[in-house]
């Protein structure tokens, strides 16, 4: 598994959208790990603790500050970089902030998206690009059934709908634009990933659940939950980079094959509701507590939501590496590390890759 990543990434450039955020941290950390010469574009980090910071983002990778909606500066970055890879993460990614902004998360999730292939479609060389999206682009019925990649698109509330255009944005510009007929001329393959709910150490979002039972744990308070039984597909945040990369040396391989969608998700049966999670964090950090509280006029949020994710396995041959109690697990052994070594955060984050990626 590694030898292959180290083998196609080693040496390459990767323009990397999102890098200062929790996922793009992690995935920019593991790249250069593996070898790849990285460019950054993203919004700056909002603290001094965010993940960028805590592995020195800046010393590893070429960074960009820079925000998607800024065509021109975007396609300069690009065209300039000429890189090999392209793995675009960066976006407005949560859910209740959508309903505060919600013009400017279709602004960014969608019109972004776009601005983002437009520089592609002007690069004069091949390229391999992963599209990040998310589970919440499915039409969903909140039904035990598992969305497979071939289901209806939709999405209820703001950010669910952005990124579902966002995929019709990229569906367009492959027809239209890097259509697997024409890979001869163009040059140019487009993957799509559609991920679960991520954990893992270094997120400090609000209003997501292992953020907030982290901080609750270390203040030593209860956690505040909405929406106990509310069923999520969980894993570690490392599972779906892995396939990232994974769909990466897939497309470059064979770009006619692979130039399609893809669900990165846990097993079903690690499908788990919120308290269930809460549970397993608490049993991993030994103590803690929580309380249910309901606030009335809360905006809509998903009951139920599970992926389908034998498609991947059979094409790519990925599939999750750990269970929920080890990726609960692992993620609180990150927070305990930051409460109680800091200054070693850095190394401690790439022994986790390490022992994923079984170095």
């Amino acid at each position: 598994m590694l030898e292959k990543l180290k083998n196609t990434y080693k040496g390459k450039k990767v323009f990397l959208t999102g890098h200062t955020g929790f996922k793009g941290s992690w995935l920019l950390k593991i790249l250069i790990f593996l070898g790849a010469d990285v460019k950054g574009f993203s919004l700056e980090p909002k603290s001094n603790e965010d993940l960028y910071y805590l592995i020195n983002g800046d010393s590893i990778c070429n960074s960009i500050i820079g925000d998607l909606r800024d065509r021109k500066k975007l396609t300069e970055s690009i065209l300039n970089f000429e890189p090999d890879f392209v793995f675009h993460l960066a976006a407005q990614p949560l859910v209740r902030l959508s309903y505060e902004i919600p013009s400017e998360t279709f602004e960014i999730n969608a019109i972004g998206t776009a601005n983002l292939l437009d520089a592609i479609h002007l690069l004069n060389k091949p390229c391999t690009t992963v599209m990040i999206t998310t589970d919440k682009v499915y039409h969903n019925n909140e039904w035990e059934y598992p969305y497979r990649e071939s289901d209806r698109l939709g999405g209820y509330d703001p950010y669910s709908a952005s990124k579902a255009c966002a995929e019709l944005v990229i569906d367009c510009y492959r027809n239209s634009f890097f259509n697997v007929k024409d890979y001869h001329v163009h040059q140019k393959s487009i993957g799509v990933a559609r991920a679960g709910n991520v954990i893992g150490g270094g997120d400090w979002s609000d209003n997501r659940l292992i953020p907030d039972i982290a901080k609750a744990f270390t203040l030593k308070k209860p956690v505040v939950i909405r929406n106990p039984d509310s069923v999520r597909p969980w894993q570690h945040v490392l599972e779906p980079l892995y396939g990232y990369l994974l769909l990466g040396t897939k497309l470059a391989d064979n770009p006619k094959k692979f130039s399609q969608e893809y669900n990165f998700g846990p097993q079903l049966s690690d499908a788990l509701s919120v308290k269930e999670m809460l549970e397993l964090a608490m049993k991993s950090w030994e103590e803690g507590s929580y309380v249910v509280q309901k606030i009335e006029g809360e905006p809509h949020e998903a009951g139920l939501l599970k992926l389908d994710i034998s498609k991947t396995t059979a094409e790519l041959q990925w599939k999750p590496k750990m269970n929920a109690q080890q990726a609960v697990s692992m993620t609180m052994d990150w927070y305990s590390k930051f409460n109680s070594s800091k200054e070693e955060i850095e190394d401690f984050t790439l022994q986790q890759i390490k022992f994923f990626f079984n170095e």
